[in-house]
């Protein structure tokens, strides 16, 4: 492996982790001497990355380094488009504009061949099959800001009820969009069927629990069951 190539080994690696990562454990996950890993993070830290920590404490990057797009291979370019274009057959018409503007954006900055690897990909996504769901960019919204929603919701009789609930994520299935939430009235967590929901009003109010820390305790609750 070159040293350039390692070196953005050493990048990727480091996103990855929110907290400072002791430098054995990073040298021996590239498979380098602790002292290579030193002079790598300076090197790094030379051209603007943005690394903070030393040595037998450990390193952290700051949010807010971008990595350069030329470092993709191939199949991460096959990945990033079957994704973008997932979201341009399968999410909300907002959704489905960012895609395929996110989708020109990175065709343009890419080199000639990767470029033509990601326009000539011949991972196809077929039209959603779903009924239209025009609450979801105003539920996007309310789970990015932590803010309360009043829900008015159909259940499978067609019976309407009122909920308060605090949005902290979409499950895209694919045929429904479910919205998970904290249910003020059960007290406990729900899911809601987008398509059910026949009106929503936006409080604007904060929801008194982080929207992080919601979001796991579902993940550690709900997901070991049907999801």
């Amino acid at each position: 492996m070159s040293r350039a190539a390692r070196l953005l080994d050493l990048l990727q690696l480091l996103r990855q982790h929110r907290r400072p990562v002791n430098g054995a454990v990073l040298a021996a996950e590239l498979g380098i001497s602790l002292r290579s890993l030193y002079r790598d993070i300076a090197t790094l830290q030379g051209q603007g990355a943005e690394i903070s920590g030393e040595a037998g404490i450990g390193y952290v990057l700051r949010p807010g380094f971008l990595l350069p797009p030329l470092m993709f291979q191939e199949e991460e370019i096959e990945a990033l488009a079957l994704g973008l274009r997932w979201v341009a057959q399968q999410g909300d018409e907002v959704l489905a504009d960012a895609s395929r503007v996110a989708l020109a954006k990175l065709a343009g900055v890419l080199p000639v061949g990767a470029r033509s690897a990601l326009e000539e990909s011949s991972l196809v996504v077929p039209p959603a099959d779903q009924a239209a769901v025009d609450l979801l960019p105003a539920l996007r919204r309310a789970i990015r800001a932590g803010r309360c929603l009043v829900l008015r919701y159909r259940d499978e009789q067609g019976r309407e009820t009122e909920r308060r609930v605090w949005p902290f994520g979409l499950v895209y299935f694919d045929q429904v969009r479910l919205l998970a939430a904290w249910c003020e009235l059960r007290g406990d967590f729900r899911h809601f069927r987008a398509d059910r929901i026949a009106g929503l009003t936006e409080t604007g109010e904060r929801y008194p629990q982080r929207r992080q820390a919601l979001l796991q305790k579902w993940q550690e609750i709900e997901c070991k069951g049907p999801f």
